[in-house]
């Protein structure tokens, strides 16, 4: 075979074939060389060329042992196609049979090559399986048959098609940006799996398209078309008639009345020579048949995604531009309190459907006075008032007369415009403060009044004027007013409290119809030109117990002020400047004295700091007049000393929690307690609350280890108290609380509360198993009952997370005692087999097991019970016979007395 192919190459060479680019070009190729094979004769040289030179693949990719194969072969190809070459293992094969669904276009060399001798069509889950074998020289099997299936592979060949040759669509002026009013529908006869039956849309071209601005666009996936931004605000309608209620749409009397009605003068000219009438005929047929005068046509295309040769093809897109009236006005104004006759005419809105219904709904929750008629006039019943609204939004809705809406809700907006109706108002009582020493120009408060007309308006824009001012001390013109602000300022100096402690003023207030009185306090502040000074600058000396309680009073200062009383200037304020660096002191103020309690604040601590050696100043809440400073008569000292007394040992916490595993091994340090002593004495430590003996601390580390196995389920919690004791001096203690939570461990399994019971032969009722579990969750329950080996006579079922039903499934023949292996498992799947006794019986009416009566071996025989008998009778005659006796003798002895005998007993 390779001297075969080297020969036809170099005739291939020999006679300047060029390489193969376009499929025309292999298909010419592939004919050469077929005729090439035909003149030598040599049909495996065919394929084998075909293969390897006009399709450009090696050998080895297209040759195989003869096996079960899937192959996959593209629609449409140039034939003679070579598919694949099958090779048998098997000796003395001279030719290759194929067999099945060919369909006449599959065929197969003797050297074993698969072809095809006509192209192949792709269909839905079309499949050609055949059948190969290898053969003889006298045509019999020698191996195979083998099973081999070709895939029919699709190829971008088929364009997309629309589904109409024209699309039409028809959208109003005004609609939204986005609203979709129309879809193109294109199919692709390729595989639906592929890209090649995958389309995009896209519009190709706009007629017209003023300012190259696309009104329209559409979704590329699924053709629908849309109004662009530019389209929203810029597509409108021809003029078109309007129709009221009960009018046809193109009805010739319809249009002649209107004609008749709108021009004038009347003209004795036919109709159908009337300009006017021509015009509105074609408008009104226009709307039944669209493709006769669209507005806008669109160019769509309809493209696949195969690659790298997409195929499209284009349709048209008729757009007609209806008229909208259902468009909401600009805002409607109206003037409040309006002296006009009600309800008054506002405006009409109209829907696109001449039969519509209108009624109004209200936005918000408010006064609601507008109503509307059956021909969309909309009224106002009343006059309006601003300051109570300033504006309303109507919402109109248009409906036929089973209440279904025909447009969406449309919504108008009435402004109500403001008027000069309300006078300005004063704030009464206003009070400002100004001090002696106030700058000119300061503006010491702003005149507190306000007019309810419309804000920023003529109506509302204020005027102020100061009329009077009361004492004119020292000047009539102590203060000014700005006329357009209202801020009062300063106009001249010299205020002396002591002489005009206030004052007060006039203004008239106008918006140039109304006006208004107010009036305003003024208070002269007097000025901060006097210092505090302390009583005594040296307090001296103060002891006090370290351990003295938060708030315990250490002594009392005082400074006084020479400004006015009950001032700021005149207020005296305290301040710990030095000495005490922790803020463990305070000094709290009494307003009535002005005296000054320094006290603690927080507790003291004699290690911490000894001595407090304090300096305190005395300030006023005023800032002092420029120039004057506080000196050392505002200051004053205090020495307070610090009594150390012995303090017990402390620990770092009052109560600890200490979370322990309850198998926890022994000898495990839990915890470890710390604690100083403030004076540094040697501490030791003990334990107290250890009822169950579970502990040990060290009394030198403070470690506290377990010396015991600790068990959840006697004791979740043990409180301890651990101690830590000086070993010298007064032997003080400190104590701290240790919780100890013992965390469970599945270290229970869950046992039946009764491990026997019996079943009633009549009636074979259920019997109810209970087990229990020390341990709490996730160890406890939920149980699972089971019975270990599958029982012919019994089954469990659970009832609830701790018990089940023992049922006894067939009544046996005879009474019986039956030992249950019973399985139960904690929620953890901890548990062991426990047997369980029943016992099957005849039961009594009482719904007991019925015994037998049978020998029992504390009964005596008959013998026994006569000899008893005869015992205890022989014992009460002797006895009565010693009584008789002793009665005879002592009668005797009376006798011999002269006593009386009784005869009688």
């Amino acid at each position: 075979m390779e001297n075969n192919q080297a020969r036809v190459r170099q005739k291939i060479k020999d006679q300047r074939l060029q390489p193969c680019i376009t499929q025309d070009c292999e298909h010419t190729a592939v004919k050469k060389i077929l005729l090439l094979g035909t003149m030598r004769g040599a049909r495996l040289l065919h394929l084998t060329l075909l293969v390897s030179i006009a399709h450009g693949i090696g050998l080895e990719d297209k040759t195989g042992p003869l096996d079960h194969k899937v192959l996959d072969v593209p629609e449409g190809t140039p034939v003679p196609y070579p598919i694949y070459q099958f090779t048998s293992a098997s000796e003395g094969v001279s030719s290759y049979h194929v067999s099945g669904e060919t369909e006449g276009k599959i065929s197969i060399s003797s050297d074993g090559w698969l072809y095809l001798e006509r192209p192949l069509e792709w269909s839905p889950e079309k499949n050609h399986h055949l059948d190969i074998e290898a053969r003889s020289a006298d045509g019999e099997t020698v191996d195979g048959p083998y099973s081999v299936v070709l895939q029919v592979v699709d190829i971008n060949n088929n364009v997309p098609v629309f589904s109409e040759s024209q699309f039409s669509g028809r959208v109003r002026e005004h609609s939204p940006a986005g609203f979709v009013f129309t879809q193109v529908f294109a199919s692709d006869a390729d595989d639906p799996n592929t890209v090649n039956a995958q389309l995009k849309f896209s519009i190709a071209n706009q007629t017209p398209n003023p300012g190259h601005m696309f009104y329209f666009g559409i979704n590329p996936d699924n053709g629908e078309i849309f109004i662009t931004e530019q389209g929203a605000a810029s597509l409108k309608a021809r003029p078109a008639v309007k129709y009221s209620r009960g009018e046809v749409h193109g009805s010739p009397d319809v249009l002649r009345k209107k004609f008749e009605d709108y021009c004038t003068p009347k003209n004795n000219i036919p109709l159908e020579n009337n300009p006017f009438y021509t015009c509105v005929e074609r408008v009104e047929r226009r709307q039944v048949n669209l493709l006769m005068d669209p507005d806008y046509v669109l160019v769509v295309r309809a493209e696949d995604l195969g690659d790298p040769n997409a195929l499209s093809s284009t349709t048209r897109v008729n757009i007609a531009i209806l008229q909208n009236l259902w468009v909401s006005n600009v805002p409607i104004a109206i003037r409040e309190n309006l002296e006009e006759e009600y309800p008054m005419y506002l405006a009409t809105v109209r829907s696109n459907d001449p039969t519509a219904l209108y009624r109004l709904v209200q936005k918000e929750r408010l006064t609601f006075p507008f109503t509307i008629n059956r021909d969309g006039e909309i009224y106002v019943t009343g006059p309006l008032d601003r300051e109570e609204t300033n504006m309303y939004i109507l919402v109109a809705i248009a409906e036929d007369e089973h209440g279904v809406e025909l447009e969406k809700p449309l919504e108008i907006v009435v402004q109500v415009e403001d008027v000069n109706d309300n006078p300005p108002v004063c704030h009464e009582g206003a009070v400002f403060e100004v001090q002696e020493n106030e700058p000119l120009g300061n503006t010491i408060g702003v005149l507190p009044a306000h007019d309810s007309d419309e804000e920023n308006t003529l109506n509302s824009l204020l005027t102020y004027t100061l009329l009077s001012q009361t004492p004119t001390l020292p000047s009539e013109q102590m203060f000014s007013v700005d006329q357009l602000t209202g801020e009062i300022k300063v106009a001249n100096q010299n205020f002396q409290r002591k002489k005009v402690s206030q004052y007060e003023l006039t203004f008239n207030v106008t918006d140039r119809i109304y006006s208004a009185e107010c009036k305003v306090i003024i208070t002269v502040i007097d000025i901060n030109n006097e210092i505090p000074v302390f009583e005594k600058k040296d307090y001296g000396t103060y002891s006090v117990p370290e351990l003295a309680e938060v708030g315990t009073t250490l002594l009392i200062i005082k400074a006084t002020d020479a400004d006015d009383p009950g001032t700021g200037s005149s207020r005296v304020e305290y301040h710990i400047s030095a000495g005490d660096p922790h803020n463990l002191l305070a000094i709290e103020v009494d307003e009535a004295t002005g005296a000054g309690r320094v006290y603690i604040a927080r507790p003291l601590d004699y290690e911490l700091q000894s001595v407090y050696s304090l300096q305190i100043d005395a300030r006023n809440p005023e800032p002092l007049i420029k120039g004057l400073e506080y000196d050392e008569n505002a200051t004053a000292v205090v020495v307070i000393h610090l009594v150390d007394i012995d303090e017990p040992p402390e620990f770092d916490v009052d109560t600890l929690e200490v979370n322990v595993p309850e198998n926890i091994t022994i000898g495990t340090v839990i915890m470890k307690a710390e604690a100083k002593d403030p004076e540094g004495k040697t501490i030791k430590f003990k334990i107290e609350g250890d009822e169950h003996n579970w502990f040990e601390l060290d009394a030198d580390s403070g470690e506290l280890k377990t010396k015991a196995a600790l068990d959840r389920e006697t004791l979740e919690q043990i409180t301890l108290t651990v101690i830590a004791y000086e070993t010298e001096g007064d032997k003080q203690e400190g104590e701290m609380k240790v919780n100890i939570h013992l965390q469970d461990v599945n270290d229970n399994y869950p046992k039946l509360q009764w491990k026997q019971n019996f079943i009633c032969m009549q009636d074979m009722a259920p019997l109810t198993l209970t087990a229990v579990d020390k341990d709490s969750d996730p160890y406890g329950e939920p149980f699972t009952f089971s019975i270990n080996r599958k029982s012919p006579n019994f089954e469990i079922k659970t009832v609830d997370g701790t018990s089940a039903k023992l049922i006894l499934k067939k009544k046996p023949s005879s009474e019986q005692n039956v030992s249950i292996p019973i399985n139960i498992k904690d929620n953890a799947g901890m548990g062991i087999t426990q047997k369980f006794d029943v016992r099957i019986c005849n039961c009594t009416k009482l719904g007991y097991c019925y015994m037998e009566p049978e020998a029992h071996s504390w009964k005596m025989s008959m013998g026994s019970t006569i000899g008893l008998l005869g015992g205890i009778f022989g014992f009460i005659v002797l006895s009565m016979v010693i009584v008789v006796y002793r009665i005879k003798k002592k009668d005797q002895t009376r006798a011999a007395d002269g006593g009386e005998t009784k005869v009688m007993l």
